[in-house]
């Protein structure tokens, strides 16, 4: 099933795992899978590798048991910085034979290790190439408080608009921890015109460690009221984690009440953190 054909019926709840490092075992992620699947999520998107490192093989292996072992719709992370256009057309047969319709459709990140290859610079290339490839549901990514690499909001929205009419269908946002951002990136792109759904991304933070890493990855600002949570939970690890998962359920209390689209768990493969009421 096409994710996008949900949203015309339901507020949409997914999540968002990854593959685990070559050092772990694999079945720790089915074992992850099987309690999310207790949610009764809509959809559960794969990211391409651990960080982004490893090969799409685990990916599609991973997102291929979700939907056809679990019964839970997938979506593989896709990204393209470092693909040749046959590569991607490779990708996209695996795909197809996996039954796997739903792509997230990614630039990547710059990986120093890795020489870019010149067959895709942006995302909205890829997200052309897969439209002329397959019939697949193509979502894209967006960033509330604009992509870090971006120099203005203006450009960032612009650079969105072209994805969506290079052929994405929905949109999942970044992380953030101030929903004004979020309201703020919603009107901006309603007058650019961008009109598909949209998904709030959340992660809930169980440590200080991994908000300073999203915070130098991504570029997302720290309200008052999270930065007070981390001074005084910062050596109680237990309060911490449960700290961060009440202010994550505040976020999407708030996004429900103003009717958004649909929230996007950053699990980061521990279902602990997803264990709150379905919406």
């Amino acid at each position: 099933m096409k994710t996008c054909e949900l949203f015309k019926v339901k507020r949409v709840l997914s999540f968002e795992i990854f593959p685990p490092k070559r050092t772990d075992s694999v079945n720790t992620i089915y074992d992850t899978v099987e309690k999310l699947k207790g949610l009764n999520p809509d959809f559960i998107s794969v990211t391409y590798g651990a960080g982004g490192s490893e090969s799409n093989t685990e990916t599609l292996k991973i997102a291929s048991a979700i939907k056809n072992n679990y019964g839970i719709e997938s979506v593989v992370h896709l990204p393209c910085i470092n693909l040749t256009k046959n590569e991607a057309l490779k990708m996209l047969e695996n795909f197809k034979s996996a039954k796997i319709e739903n792509i997230l459709a990614l630039r990547g990140d710059v990986n120093p290790s890795f020489m870019p290859k010149n067959d895709f610079k942006y995302a909205s290339d890829l997200i052309s190439f897969i439209k002329e490839n397959g019939d697949f549901n193509i979502i894209a990514a967006c960033y509330p408080e604009g992509h870090v690499e971006c120099p203005t909001i203006i450009e960032d929205i612009r650079n969105l608009k072209s994805k969506v009419d290079a052929g994405a269908n929905q949109l999942i946002t970044q992380l953030f921890f101030d929903n004004n951002y979020f309201y703020s990136f919603k009107e901006r792109a309603a007058i650019a015109g961008i009109n598909v759904p949209i998904e709030a991304g959340i992660m809930p933070v169980v440590n200080k460690k991994q908000i300073e890493r999203m915070v130098t990855l991504c570029g997302v600002n720290l309200p008052k009221k999270f930065l007070a949570i981390m001074h005084r939970y910062e050596n109680n690890p237990e309060a911490m984690r449960d700290a961060g998962i009440a202010y994550a359920v505040d976020q999407i209390v708030d996004l429900i009440a103003q009717g958004v689209d649909g929230i996007h768990l950053y699990t980061m493969n521990n279902p602990y953190i997803a264990l709150f009421k379905r919406i």
